[in-house]
C-alpha cells in the first residue's frame, strides 16, 4: 500500500486531508509540524509527503530538504496559502514535485498525487535498471555508463513495444539515429524495415516522391510506378531525421499519414494504407519554430508523443573512456593495426574537450589518431584536435618542470589571456557578454584586458 505522510500545524486540514486519503485507499500518516515530520521520516520511508509550508520553527522547505537527503525518491509536494514565485521556484530547485495553494480542489490534489507517484515508479524502474547495469558499457549499438546514457538506455527498453510516436532530441552526433534503431530493435516490429529518411538531405522536389512514390506517368522521367519509402516500411519503422527541416506543404501530407495512416502516390488516385512506428529526431527547438509559426502544431504534438532527450557528451564525460577504448578497437581492426589503448595524457586532452560535435567528433578524434599511430597506444602528438580548443587544452605537465621550474606568474598571465580572448571571441567582442561568461563585472574586465594588452 502507497504511503503518504501529511505534515501540517493546522489540525483541521491534517485532519480533512487524512479522511480523504484514507478513502482513496493510502496508508496515511500525520505530523503536526517540521520537527515531528523529519523524526518520523528517520524511521519509516514514505513514498509520497505533503506538507504545508508555512510552519513555525521548521517550514516546508526545511522539511522539503531533510526528506531528500535522508530518501531521495521520496515524493514532495508543498502546500501553502501565501503562493510566492520565489518560494515556488526554491522549492522545485530543492526537489519538490508540485507546488499547490490552499485553494486547490479535491480533484487538483488526487492528480497531483497521482501524477507524483507515476513519476516515482518511473524513477525506481530506473534506479533498478541502473544497479544492474553499474559495470555494463553497450546497449545495442549505444556505448556508455554514465546515469545519463544508463536512464536512456532504460526509456529505450520502456517505449520500444509500445505504438506510440517517439521524438529523439539532441544536438547532432549525440546518436539520435542509434537511439531509433535500438527502439525498433527492441520491438515487435524488428523483424521488419526499418527505413530512414533524411528530412533535410533530399532536394523539395524530390522528397514527397521518396515519402509517398508515384504512379507511372505522374511527372517527366516516371517510367513505371515507385513506391515510397512509407510503404517500403510497412509493417515497421520509418525514421524522419532531422525532422525540423520539413518543408510546410510537405508537413500537412504528414499529418495526415500520422493521423489516418494513408497517403496517395504522386499521380495516384487510390489511397494507401499502411502500419508504421514514426520516430522523429532534431537537433533543433521545435517547440520555438511552432511558435515562429515554421513548424505546424499539430504535427508537433502527433509526433511528439514520447520525448527522449540525449544529453550532448560534455554532460557525461564519464563515458569518454569507453567510447575511446571501443573506438580503437573498431578502427584498428578496421585499418590492421596493433593500436591498444590511449595514453593516460592523451586521454586527459580529450576529457579537457568539449565536444562541439558530440560522439561523431570522438570517434573521428580516435579513427584520425588510430590511423596516423605507428605504435601500439595513442599519444597527445597523434591526437588531433581543433587548433583553436587545443590552445584552451593547454595545460601543465610533469614535463613542463624543467629544472629551472616554471615562472608561476607568466603561465597565470598566459592563461588568463586566452580565457579573456575566447570569452571576446565567443561573445563577438562584446565587453558586456563577455564579462558575464567570465564571471566577472564589467569594469574589471576593461582593467584585466589593459593590463595584459588585448587588442
Amino acid at each position: 500500500m502507497t504511503k503518504i505522510l501529511v505534515v501540517d500545524d493546522d489540525q483541521g486540514m491534517r485532519d480533512y486531508l487524512e479522511i480523504m486519503l484514507t478513502r482513496e485507499g493510502y496508508d496515511v500518516t500525520t505530523a503536526s509540524g517540521g520537527r515531528e515530520a523529519i523524526s518520523v521520516c528517520k524511521k519509516k520511508k514514505f513514498d509520497l509527503v505533503i506538507s504545508d509550508l508555512k510552519m513555525p520553527k521548521i517550514n516546508g522547505i526545511d522539511v522539503l530538504k531533510a526528506i531528500k537527503e535522508h530518501s531521495p525518491e521520496t515524493m514532495v509536494i508543498l502546500i501553502t496559502g501565501y503562493a510566492s514565485g520565489e518560494t515556488a521556484v526554491e522549492a522545485m530547485k530543492e526537489g519538490a514535485y508540485d507546488y499547490l495553494e490552499k485553494n486547490f480542489t479535491v480533484d487538483d490534489l488526487k492528480s497531483t498525487i497521482q501524477d507524483a507517484l507515476s513519476k516515482r515508479g518511473i524513477k525506481e524502474e530506473d534506479a533498478r535498471f541502473i544497479k544492474g547495469r553499474e559495470d555494463a558499457v553497450s546497449f545495442e549499438s549505444m556505448i556508455g555508463k554514465s546515469k545519463e546514457i544508463l536512464k536512456i538506455y532504460s526509456l529505450i527498453k520502456k517505449v520500444a513495444d509500445t505504438l506510440a510516436n517517439v521524438l529523439v532530441l539532441g544536438e547532432s552526433g549525440t546518436g539520435k539515429e542509434l537511439v531509433a534503431r535500438a527502439i525498433h530493435k527492441n520491438s515487435s516490429r524488428n523483424n521488419h524495415p526499418f527505413v530512414v529518411i533524411n528530412c533535410g538531405g533530399v532536394p523539395e522536389n524530390l522528397l514527397e516522391s521518396e515519402f509517398f512514390g508515384y504512379m507511372k506517368g505522374s511527372f517527366s522521367g516516371a517510367y513505371s510506378d515507385k513506391p515510397g519509402l512509407f510503404e517500403v516500411a510497412h509493417g515497421g519503422t520509418i525514421f524522419l531525421d532531422e525532422i525540423g527541416e520539413l518543408y510546410p506543404f510537405l508537413q500537412v501530407k504528414l499529418l495526415r499519414v500520422v493521423q489516418e495512416k494513408t497517403f496517395r502516390r504522386l499521380g495516384g488516385a487510390e489511397d494507401i494504407t499502411v502500419d508504421v512506428r514514426i520516430i522523429s529526431a532534431t537537433n533543433q527547438n521545435l517547440q520555438d519554430k511552432v511558435r515562429n509559426g515554421e513548424f505546424r502544431e499539430d504535427l508537433y504534438y502527433r509526433l511528439n508523443v514520447i520525448p527522449i532527450t540525449l544529453p550532448p557528451l560534455r554532460k557525461r564525460k564519464e563515458d569518454i573512456p569507453v567510447l575511446a577504448e571501443y573506438f580503437i578497437k573498431k578502427y584498428s581492426k578496421e585499418f590492421g593495426k596493433e593500436v591498444k589503448k590511449i595514453s593516460p595524457y592523451a586521454l586527459q586532452l580529450l576529457m579537457k574537450y568539449p565536444f562541439p560535435g558530440n560522439v561523431r567528433e570522438l570517434e573521428n578524434i580516435i579513427e584520425r589518431s588510430v590511423a596516423l599511430e605507428t605504435g601500439n597506444i595513442i599519444l597527445p602528438e597523434t591526437l588531433i584536435i581543433s587548433e583553436e580548443e587545443q590552445e584552451d587544452l593547454a595545460s601543465i605537465s610533469d614535463s613542463d618542470f624543467n629544472k629551472e621550474g616554471i615562472n608561476l606568474n607568466e603561465e597565470v598571465r598566459r592563461i588568463e589571456k586566452q580565457l579573456i580572448e575566447k570569452a571576446l571571441k565567443k561573445s563577438n567582442n562584446s565587453k558586456t557578454k563577455a564579462a558575464k561568461y567570465l564571471n566577472v563585472s564589467y569594469d574589471s574586465l576593461l582593467y584585466r584586458i589593459e593590463k595584459l594588452g588585448i587588442e
